[in-house]
């Protein structure tokens, strides 16, 4: 059987890890991945990270497991790195340094256009074939980058053909960090809309946890759903926290405002970096669509509340002032800008490089 070393330390990679798995047949993970899919040397949960204060507290683990996958992919016949870059590009360094002839493919690439542009070279120079999942990152990089589709277009079953009159849907980050400051704040806005059925989104990662150690007991004002699509195709609108869900919510085709907070200090740092006009995954494709730097461009499909803008008022005058019909045909514009899946095209190249 042969076996595949696995760097995927965010609940999305994990996600799309297990679309990919159901293409590849005897074969065997080894490294980095959710119990679920085998048995890994680390869960991802060890690896959770909030911003660089939380980094540095953990610098001396990350060092060390880091060292221990270099060794474990000795017993590997192939590398696939998902997203991650500060922990997979060091990663794929060392392990080119004991065997230079050791396949490796990124999968979920990093986002060089946002910031550190040079990581683009380092990729490439460590990593033998790169998965773009956005169509506009192929042009970062100088030829090993060839775009392979996105993840979610694989996982999500239903797309909207009209808007809805339903529930309204809660997701305030996947993260105890994020849900500590996001949460109360969405709390106040679901006691404010009446007569509505408000639904709570809970990360899969979540399932088995005690729920009110998390939210506290605030979480029974809310039904709670660990199905994500199914909840936002059946909503008609959603308060997201920022991530994957704001683009998974786009192309469903259910409108939502992005709400989004940070620890001062760690925001401070995070501007110094990141030069972008908008964080939200679907605004940053929708500035690509309109011929726009993605990130910087003015464009915009959604509203974004971010820090001292996300409030109660704000957000409730982002539901009542959104325009539901435009954001469906604009939704279809960026399914259609994504094109297809990307799970069997990586699993192809997985084969390839193993036979």
């Amino acid at each position: 059987m042969k076996k595949i070393l696995i760097s995927a330390l965010e609940p999305s990679s994990n996600i799309h890890l297990r679309e990919l798995k159901k293409y590849l047949k005897d074969i065997e993970f080894i490294g980095i991945f959710d119990e679920d899919l085998g048995s890994p040397l680390y869960s991802p949960k060890k690896f959770s990270t909030m911003a660089f204060l939380d980094v540095l507290k953990k610098i001396k683990f990350f060092y060390k497991a880091n060292k221990k996958m270099i060794e474990l992919s000795k017993d590997a016949d192939l590398v696939l790195l998902l997203d991650s870059s500060s922990f997979n590009i060091p990663l794929a360094k060392g392990i080119k340094k004991i065997n230079q002839n050791k396949p490796i493919i990124y999968y979920i690439l990093p986002q060089v256009w946002a910031w550190k542009a040079w990581r683009a070279k380092k990729i490439e120079k460590y990593c033998d074939r790169l998965g773009a999942i956005l169509p506009f990152e192929t042009t970062f990089y100088e030829k090993k980058a060839q775009y392979v589709g996105h993840p979610l277009l694989d996982e999500i079953p239903h797309y909207k053909k009209k808007q809805s009159d339903g529930s309204i849907v809660f997701m305030p980050g996947s993260r105890q960090g994020e849900i500590k400051r996001i949460f109360p704040i969405f709390l106040e806005v679901a006691k404010k809309i009446k007569n509505k059925k408000k639904i709570l989104i809970i990360p899969h990662s979540f399932k088995n946890s005690d729920l009110y150690s998390i939210y506290g007991k605030d979480v029974d004002e809310f039904d709670i759903s660990f199905d994500t699509h199914k909840s936002l195709y059946e909503a008609e609108f959603a308060f997201i926290c920022s991530g994957t869900a704001t683009l998974e919510a786009t192309l469903i085709g259910t409108p939502f405002v992005l709400g989004y907070k940070m620890k001062k200090i760690d925001f401070f740092i995070t501007r110094i970096f990141v030069k972008l006009s908008c964080i939200g995954l679907a605004n940053i494709f929708y500035n690509a669509l309109n011929n726009e730097y993605p990130g910087k461009g003015k464009t915009r499909l959604h509203q974004e509340l971010v820090q001292e803008d996300l409030n109660c008022e704000n957000l409730i005058n982002a539901y009542e002032s959104i325009n539901r019909e435009k954001f469906l045909i604009e939704s279809e514009k960026i399914r259609e800008y994504l094109r297809h899946g990307s799970a069997e095209n990586i699993a192809n190249w997985i084969k390839l490089t193993l036979n």
